[in-house]
């Protein structure tokens, strides 16, 4: 079977096994991780990028689930609440999903209760994607939860220092003006 992408991996994370004897394990990680030499690694932007979306993702999901939503699937919630109408072409170009990986997320959130799909009003071929009323009362408390789960996991940077990170961040991924 083929390797997942990093970004198929940001996507759906392999779900992290938790070791039968959780007391013990920590240490013994540390131990073997102190013995790594990963120099090279570490000065590598994808692997220290990698290294620190996984601490968050390992935040995310579980206080997430309360609200059903994956992270990608809180993107896709989010972008539409703040851009009602929007298309499934134009959440696919945004976030860089393939169309059928989108297609069973809006049915999630559609299952959630908390989207729906209305006729577009310029484009006959098109949707466009609402939130319901269960959409509108959800997303601002999981917007909140992203906020504090950013904050919990960066919680050695300074309010600076994570304004600096998400400037750099959004030079490697952006379009030059």
């Amino acid at each position: 079977m083929a390797e997942k992408s990093i970004t198929q991996a940001l996507r759906n994370p392999t779900p992290v096994r938790q070791p039968a004897r959780a007391a013990k394990a920590p240490v013994q990680a540390s131990e073997a991780a102190d013995r790594m030499d990963t120099s090279f690694l570490e000065t590598l932007i994808g692997y220290n990028a990698r290294r620190a979306a996984l601490v968050v993702i390992a935040e995310f999901l579980p206080r997430m689930a309360q609200f059903g939503l994956r992270p990608v699937e809180f993107s896709v919630l989010t972008l539409i609440g703040h851009n009602p109408g929007i298309t499934s072409r134009q959440l696919c170009a945004t976030l860089d999903i393939l169309p059928p990986n989108l297609v069973g997320m809006i049915k999630h959130l559609e299952k959630l209760g908390m989207l729906e799909k209305r006729d577009h009003p310029t484009d006959r071929r098109a949707q466009g994607l609402h939130l319901t009323e269960t959409g509108k009362a959800t997303l601002p408390l999981a917007e909140q939860t992203a906020s504090a789960i950013e904050i919990d996991a960066t919680s050695r940077l300074s309010q600076a220092e994570r304004k600096t990170l998400i400037s750099l961040l959004r030079k490697v991924y952006l379009p030059a003006d």
